[in-house]
Parts: structure tokens; C-alpha cells; sequence
């Protein structure tokens, strides 16, 4: 288990105060050098900001490019790695216009957009979002410029993951997000009964967890918790995938996987500690080698991880798509998975990769040390027609127990 991120919070207003990013970057070092002394290894120090509308507000919302350069320029100067700019918001449709020219114009600097709040499904920023995907496909030509936004249903702030994490007040404050898959991996290698690995697995997280949350009590920000998401790393020894198949499914992919996904998410739920964002099954397809194996073989397909999405805790992430699909056609993809997020009540993203030049069955070709290359994977999907096609924002309300 590493820590995959120690992400800070905080609102450096607008104009840009580095003064704040100082304070940020200050923290960060002193966070990286007490985890280190306990024996975690740290990956990455991030900042997290309120949504960017609110933080340029309306009347500078196409400064945004300028801005995320500029911050882009900065954070390496304060030893922070990577920064997140927030969500666009559904009361600035703008917002999610101008998401691609700032990625364009900036390195290391993460975006997303609301889809969904807590209560409603806003049809016209699910197609947003789903423009935003398309446009940014070929700033890199290997698609890589979608890794650095995610559209979001029903994702509150706090959570670390990127590119999920936003803030919401002027307040600093931190949480820890973890790389762990290799826990779930351990605690399932070569035992007969569920229960066992389970109990081995929540005793790991609830150990890591508490001592955590130690080190972190004795920092002066406020701490908002951990995400204890599996997240995963591409060799077999990081793969949920793996563990998915420790616990006796074949492939993942297969009938099994769900109950197994939904198994390794309940001991998170279970185990003792301080909960923030997800906390549950992550399903990076480029990022798990296992993943990335059988969506290549065909035995894991899109649909396959929408329905996982159902019992998991983070959604779609990493999701190579050919890279001629119409934002017409992610439409309804992406208004599932806010359907899935409202009545089940649990935050989803997603973070899809369509392909330049690559159709679906063609085999992927990154030079990057933390994808493990795969195939193009196939979209069962046409664009909706009216109502569903429309642009009206829909009330949903998660399913209440019968009395």
C-alpha cells in the first residue's frame, strides 16, 4: 500500500494569490516528510480548488485558460505536483465551454464537470460533458488530454482523487487518497471462504487507516478523511482485477465479478476509519493490467463496468473509446451512470478516452508507465431521441426502503 495522494484544499482566490499556493506547497512538505518518517511512501502532493466559476466568477470565466497556465507554472515552484480547478457548474453553462481550451493551455492542471447534483439529472451539461470529451480526444494524439477531466453525478467536495477533487470552502483543509489494490490482492491469495479474506482485508485497512489518521491529528490543517478506494497500479500484483479473480472468478468480466465487486466495496464500508469521496471498488481500465487484459480479450466490456458501477465506488475511469465517437453518442453512456448515481444515492464519474485513429479492436500503444495497454473498447450506443434527448433538468430521488 502507498499513499497515492496527500491533496490540500483551499480557495486561492482571483486573482491569483501565490501567497496561498506558498502555504499550500509549504504543508504539503511537511505532510510528505511525516508520512515518509512512518514508513508510507508518497506519490504525489496535489491542491484542490472551489470550482473554478466561483472562484473567476462569471465575468472572467473565459480567463480561464490564462488562469490554469498560469497555475500550471507556479505549483512546481512550491512542490506541488498536479492541481485540480474544480467542477464547471450547471448555473454557468459557459463553464464547460471553455474546459477544453484550457487544458490545451495548460500542463498538469485537472478539470471536471457537474452532471448531477444530489437530487437532478441536468440533460443539457450530461451533453456538455460529453462535448467537453470529444473536443479534448485530439489535443493529444494519443488522447491523453481526457485523463485530466471527469464528468461527475452526485460527487460531493473533499473527495482527493483526481479529477474529482474540488473544495468548498475558504477554509484549508486536507485528505489522503491511497493506492491499495495490492491489499485486496493479498488478502484473497489462496484462501477458501469469503469471510476470511474479508476479515484479512478490513484488519489491513482499518491498521493503515488509524495510522493515518495519527499522523495526520498531529498537522495543523483541518483533515477531511481518506479515500481508502483499491486503486490500482498496472502489474498483476496492483490489479483489482487480480483480486476480483483471488476470489474465484475466472475472468472478471464473467458472472461473479459484481458479487466480488460488491463484496471488496462492503469491507471499505466495514472497516474503521475516516471516510471521504469514494471509498470502494475502482476500475481503471488503463491502469489495471488485468483490467486492461480482458477488456483487450473481449470478457470485460463497457456495459460490464456500468453495471459494477452499481455496487462500486468510483464509476468509469480510464475507458478507451474509438476515437470517432460523437458526443452524441457518450450522451447516453454518461445519463446511466448520473441515473445510477441518483438512485442508488453513491458519487460516480466518469473519465473516458476516446482514441485518435483507433476503432474499436484496435490494440492501444501508450508509452506511459502507469497505463497497461489494452484494445479499443466497443460503445453500444446511438443518440437519444426526445424527452430523453432533451435539455430540461430532471428531478430523481434515490429509492427509499418500504415500510
Amino acid at each position: 500500500m502507498k499513499i497515492r495522494s496527500i491533496t490540500y484544499f483551499c480557495n486561492p482566490e482571483y486573482p491569483l494569490k501565490e501567497n496561498v499556493l506558498r502555504e499550500a506547497g509549504d504543508f504539503l512538505s511537511q505532510a510528505k516528510s511525516a508520512y515518509e518518517a512512518a514508513g508510507y511512501e508518497v506519490q504525489t502532493t496535489r491542491l484542490a480548488t472551489i470550482p473554478f466559476p466561483q472562484l473567476l466568477g462569471e465575468s472572467h470565466i473565459d480567463e480561464l485558460p490564462e488562469f490554469a497556465s498560469k497555475l500550471a507554472q507556479i505549483i512546481p515552484q512550491v512542490k506541488v505536483a498536479y492541481a485540480s480547478l474544480g467542477p464547471a457548474l450547471p448555473e454557468s453553462p459557459r463553464s464547460y465551454q471553455v474546459i477544453p481550451e484550457a487544458i490545451a493551455a495548460s500542463e498538469n492542471i485537472f478539470f471536471s464537470g457537474v452532471m448531477a447534483d444530489e437530487r437532478s439529472i441536468h440533460l443539457a451539461q450530461v451533453k456538455a460533458c460529453a462535448e467537453i470529451i470529444v473536443k479534448c480526444a485530439p489535443i493529444d494524439t494519443n488522447g491523453f488530454a481526457n485523463l485530466r477531466f471527469a464528468a461527475l453525478a452526485n460527487v460531493k467536495a473533499g473527495a482527493p482523487f483526481f479529477p474529482a477533487a474540488y473544495h468548498d470552502s475558504n477554509t484549508p483543509a486536507f485528505a489522503i487518497a491511497v493506492e491499495s489494490a495490492d491489499m485486496a490482492v493479498n488478502a484473497f491469495d489462496g484462501v477458501s471462504a469469503l469471510s476470511e479474506g474479508r476479515s484479512a482485508l478490513i484488519s489491513e485497512i482499518e491498521k493503515h487507516g488509524q495510522a493515518i489518521t495519527k499522523i495526520a491529528k498531529g498537522l495543523q490543517v483541518e483533515f477531511k478523511g481518506i479515500d481508502f478506494s483499491l486503486a490500482p497500479f498496472p502489474d498483476d500484483a496492483h490489479s483489482l482485477g487480480n483480486a476480483v479473480e483471488k476470489m474465484g472468478v475466472p475472468k472478471i468480466g464473467l458472472h461473479g465479478s459484481l458479487a466480488a465487486a460488491a463484496i471488496l466495496t462492503e469491507a471499505i464500508e466495514r472497516a474503521d476509519f475516516p471516510h471521504v469521496g469514494f471509498n470502494g471498488f475502482m476500475q481503471p481500465v488503463l491502469e489495471d493490467s488485468i483490467l486492461a487484459k480482458r477488456a483487450a480479450e473481449g470478457t470485460l466490456t463497457v456495459k460490464d463496468a456500468l453495471l459494477y458501477s452499481a455496487v462500486c465506488g468510483t464509476g468509469l475511469d480510464t475507458v478507451p473509446l474509438p476515437g470517432d465517437v460523437t458526443a452524441d453518442e457518450l450522451t447516453p453512456l454518461l445519463l446511466d451512470l448520473c441515473a445510477l448515481s441518483l438512485r442508488l444515492d453513491k458519487p460516480l464519474t466518469a473519465r473516458l478516452m476516446p482514441i485518435p485513429g483507433k476503432k474499436a479492436g484496435d490494440v492501444t500503444t501508450f508509452d506511459f508507465g502507469f497505463f497497461a495497454n489494452s484494445k479499443v473498447m466497443r460503445l453500444d450506443s446511438i443518440p437519444l431521441q426526445l424527452p430523453l434527448g432533451g435539455d430540461e433538468t430532471i428531478s430523481l430521488h434515490k429509492k427509499l426502503p418500504r415500510s
